[in-house]
Parts: C-alpha cells; sequence; structure tokens
C-alpha cells in the first residue's frame, strides 16, 4: 500500500525558508515522478513543483526561482526547498504520486 507523509512545515516570517519533506512507502521510489501541490482556503489545489523518476523538474511560475524540488531514491524521499517565502505562499502543502496524496502539511507565511 503505497503510503506518502509530509513533514516540515511551519509559520516562519516573509522572506523566510523552509523545507518539507515527503516520505514514500509500499512502491518502487525511483521509477515514479513526484510531485508537490498546495490549497490555500477558499481555492483550488495547484501544482507546486513536480519531478520524473530521472529527476527532470517543472515549478509554476509563482515558485521558479524560488523553490527547489529535490528527491533522494536511497531514503525514498522527495523534498521542496522553499526560499524567499511570501504570505502568498502560505497553504497546506501535499505530497502526490499518481492518485495517491499525503495528509499534508501547514506552511504559514506571516509577520
Amino acid at each position: 500500500q503505497v503510503q506518502l507523509v509530509e513533514s516540515g512545515g511551519g509559520l516562519v516570517q516573509p522572506g523566510g525558508s523552509l523545507r518539507l519533506s515527503c516520505a514514500a512507502s509500499g512502491m518502487i521510489f525511483a521509477i515514479y515522478g513526484l510531485g508537490w501541490y498546495r490549497q490555500a482556503p477558499g481555492k483550488q489545489r495547484d501544482m507546486v513543483a513536480t519531478i520524473t523518476s530521472r529527476g527532470t523538474t517543472n515549478y509554476a511560475d509563482s515558485v521558479e526561482g524560488r523553490f527547489t524540488i529535490s528527491r533522494d531514491n536511497a531514503k525514498a524521499t522527495v523534498y521542496l526547498q522553499m526560499n524567499s517565502l511570501k504570505p502568498e505562499d502560505t497553504a497546506v502543502y501535499y505530497c502526490n504520486l499518481g492518485d495517491r496524496w499525503g495528509q499534508g502539511t501547514q506552511v504559514t507565511v506571516s509577520a
């Protein structure tokens, strides 16, 4: 059974940084692409960043140059390094693999 468990969210001031982690289990991690999505209150869930099995990355325009997605196949973990955070980055962040989702982790950017 595929499981995705996110961690690393929290409260940070504008301009600060956070690193999210998503630990995966129940599959052969290295052969899958994964993604990070986020959902702010009252809004739809949007793609933030994706990474293929070969490490090719893609970013939403709103986070390009500030966020970095990476993966460690040995640890079956995907990361999202978030720098220069803005209040509009506030959302619940979800890890995704196919039709599977993690439980989400809250990121709040506020002074």
